[in-house]
C-alpha cells in the first residue's frame, strides 16, 4: 500500500542537494538561476556537517547537483562520506570543468555521473545551456568517461557509470532520435539516456518562457507515450537504458498527495536551508541549525498549507502549474528570493553569441 502524506515519519527518500549556485553555463531555464547569484557555498567545515545531517536522515539517494558541482573543493570527499553510509550517490554535471583525473575519483564515490545534453548538435545545445562551447565540453567530458569506463573494466576494477540526460524544451523536442542515433553509439560504455521534460521551476516558470519553450500538454503527454518509448529505444544501442518523463510528480498536487507521493523527496540549498517542495521556493530551516528531522516534518505540513492546496488545486495544465509555482514562489520565498524574481530579466534570454564574455 502507498504511503499517504500522514505516514511519512521516516524522512526522505530522495535528497536533491543544490552544493553551489556558482556555474560556468547560463542554461535558459535554469531552476535554481545558477551563474546569475551568489554561490551561497559553505566552507569545508560545514560542508560536511551538512553531509552528515543529510545522512541522518537515511535517504536512498543523494544527488549533487547545483550550479556545477565539480566546481565545489571537498565534492569527492562529500560524495565518499555519503557512498560509506549505505547512500547511492549520483552526481550531475555541465561538463565545462570536467577534467581526466575526475574520472577515477568518480567511480570511487558515487553510483553514476549524469551528464547534462541538451542536444545532439552544438546549435541546440548551446542555445539552451547559454554558452558557446558548451557542447564539446559536455562531448569531451563523455569521451573522458567512456574512456575511463572501459579502461576501469579491463583492470577488472569498478567502472564508472555514467549517462546523459536531457532537459525537454520545445527548442529541441524534434531531436530526440539524434540523441539515440548520433550520440548514444558513440560511447560504447554508456548506461542510460534520460529525457525529461523542463518543469516551471525558477527561470523556466517565467512568463514568455512558459508560452514559447515549456512543452505543451500535449507534448508533454507525447514525451510520457510508450509509443515514443518504444521508438527511441528501437534506435539506441541495447546495452543503453533509455527512460522519458514528462516530471509531473514533481508538481505534488492535492491530488497526486491523497494517493501518496510519487517519491518522498527533499531539496536542499547550497548553504543548507532546507526547501519545503522540490521545484518550488520557500525554506523551512538550516541543517547547520536546527535537527533534519524537525526540518523534514516542517516540509511536509507545508505540502498541505491552504495557499499550497488552493494554487496547485487546479495546477492540471502547464500553464496551470506555471501560474501556481510563481505564486507559490512569491508566497513563500524569502524577501532575497522576491527581490531576484522581480529582476528576472524577459525571455528570450541573452543569445549564445553574446554568451562568449561568460566567465
Amino acid at each position: 500500500m502507498s504511503k499517504g502524506v500522514n505516514d511519512l515519519a521516516d524522512g526522505p527518500n530522495v535528497v536533491i542537494w543544490d552544493i553551489t549556485y556558482a556555474c560556468p553555463l547560463r542554461c535558459m531555464h535554469c531552476y535554481s538561476e545558477s551563474g546569475r547569484r551568489g554561490s551561497r557555498q559553505v566552507g569545508p567545515d560545514d560542508l560536511l556537517r551538512i553531509t552528515d545531517a543529510i545522512i541522518s536522515l537515511r535517504p536512498r539517494l543523494v544527488t549533487l547537483a547545483g550550479g556545477e558541482p565539480l566546481l565545489v573543493k571537498g565534492v569527492f570527499e562529500v560524495a565518499d562520506r555519503m557512498s560509506r553510509a549505505g547512500i547511492s550517490v549520483i552526481v550531475y554535471t555541465g561538463g565545462w570543468t570536467f577534467r581526466p583525473w575526475m574520472v577515477d575519483e568518480l567511480a570511487r564515490v558515487c553510483r553514476r555521473v549524469t551528464v547534462s545534453l541538451d542536444g545532439p548538435a552544438p546549435e541546440v545545445h548551446d542555445r539552451i545551456r547559454g554558452r558557446a562551447g558548451s557542447f564539446e565540453r559536455a562531448l569531451r567530458a563523455l569521451e573522458l568517461l567512456d574512456a575511463g569506463a572501459h579502461r576501469q573494466r579491463e583492470r577488472g576494477e569498478k567502472a564508472v557509470e555514467f549517462g546523459i540526460d536531457c532537459t525537454v524544451v520545445r527548442g529541441n523536442a524534434d531531436h530526440l532520435e539524434a540523441f539515440c542515433t548520433d550520440i548514444a553509439p558513440r560511447f560504447p560504455e554508456l548506461n542510460s539516456v534520460e529525457f525529461c521534460a523542463a518543469v516551471p521551476s525558477g527561470l523556466a516558470s517565467r512568463v514568455g518562457f512558459v508560452e514559447r519553450e515549456l512543452l505543451s500538454d500535449e507534448q508533454v503527454a507525447w514525451l510520457e507515450s510508450d509509443g515514443l518509448r518504444r521508438r527511441l529505444r528501437s534506435l539506441t544501442p541495447s546495452s543503453v537504458r533509455v527512460a522519458t518523463t514528462g516530471n509531473l510528480e514533481l508538481r505534488m498536487s492535492p491530488a497526486q498527495l491523497a494517493h501518496g507521493p510519487a517519491f518522498r523527496a527533499v531539496q536542499i540549498e547550497p548553504d543548507g536551508q532546507l526547501r519545503a517542495m522540490p521545484i518550488y521556493e520557500g525554506t523551512v530551516g538550516s541543517l547547520l541549525d536546527e535537527p533534519p528531522q524537525v526540518l523534514w516534518e516542517r516540509a511536509v505540513a507545508r505540502w498541505s498549507d491552504p495557499f499550497v492546496t488552493e494554487a496547485l488545486s487546479t495546477a492540471e495544465t502547464m500553464q496551470g502549474w506555471a501560474d501556481a509555482a510563481r505564486r507559490i514562489d512569491y508566497r513563500f520565498g524569502s524577501d532575497a528570493d522576491r527581490d531576484r524574481i522581480d529582476r528576472r530579466e524577459a525571455f528570450p534570454a541573452v543569445p549564445v553569441a553574446s554568451a562568449r564574455a561568460v566567465r
